[in-house]
């Protein structure tokens, strides 16, 4: 159990705490009405006096007229996120908990939008939840190249606000600081930056290592000044060995040890 912590904010305030190692969960704990935005389909348990309400907004803007909620759900369809996102209220007289984890293994990642400039670009399916008065928009990659060849694509997530927002990355998650610096990094391992990062696309090298170094053709450099959160197994390159590996889709079984070998997996049905 690690990183509890409190902070005041416009936004509602939250108190969480993080669980796990490899395969991590948020619990928050809600005052009396307050609220945690979260994306669909990631709450894993909560107590029954928090209900929950599926919305095309974060509520950052309660005001909004009918078509701004329909310019929401078109932005949220760019990003090939669900159209709603689920509001978990607390209508009970205590304070009460929900947790929140993701669909595949990594760390979960405490965002305090105002250490960020009160501002933060990560990539699409990045976003776990947040506390209620955080936006969540799109931002689009300001060069051709950088959306183009890029992992993130064209199109990134962009929270905005005062208050916590949490992040699931793949596997280890390495914070950076740059301090007008650059660094060089794969596309995919990217979770999220600080909008004040200018984010490019260059060459991995020459044509006999981007055809053979096993790097891939391009590499994501960010400069400038700001944080910068990495992940070290990026979703897809964990599903890309899953399916490489797996004897249903034409891939090599590794690591199993049976002195049966072949004839062991067509006793046990492995090859049908």
């Amino acid at each position: 159990m690690k990183n509890r912590n409190y902070i005041t904010m416009q936004s509602h305030e939250i108190n969480y705490t993080i669980q796990g190692d490899d395969l991590q969960m948020v619990t928050i704990a809600l005052d009396p009405q307050e609220t945690v935005v979260a994306e669909a389909g990631t709450m894993n348990w909560m107590h029954p006096d928090i209900s929950f309400e599926a919305k095309t907004g974060d509520g950052s803007e309660p005001d909004k007229g009918f078509f701004g909620k329909i310019l929401d759900v078109g932005k949220r369809a760019l990003t090939g996120e669900s159209l709603f996102l689920t509001h978990f209220t607390n209508h009970g007289y205590n304070r009460n908990e929900v947790a929140f984890a993701a669909p595949y293994p990594g760390s979960i990642v405490p965002i305090d939008l105002k250490q960020v400039h009160g501002e933060i670009l990560c990539q699409k399916d990045a976003f776990l939840c947040a506390a209620k008065g955080t936006k969540v928009s799109i931002a689009f990659t300001k060069r051709f190249g950088a959306g183009l060849f890029g992992g993130e694509g064209f199109i990134l997530q962009k929270l905005s606000g005062d208050g916590l927002a949490f992040l699931h990355a793949g596997g280890t998650v390495i914070e950076k600081e740059l301090n007008n610096e650059s660094i060089m990094v794969d596309t995919g391992c990217i979770v999220g930056f600080s909008s004040s990062i200018e984010y490019t696309i260059e060459k991995a090298g020459n044509l006999k290592s981007m055809l053979f170094g096993g790097e891939g053709l391009f590499l994501a450099k960010l400069s400038g000044t700001g944080k910068i959160y990495l992940q070290s197994l990026p979703f897809s390159r964990l599903a890309d060995r899953i399916i490489k590996h797996a004897p249903k889709m034409g891939g090599k079984s590794k690591g199993e040890g049976s002195v049966l070998g072949g004839i062991g997996r067509m006793i046990d049905g492995d090859n049908y």
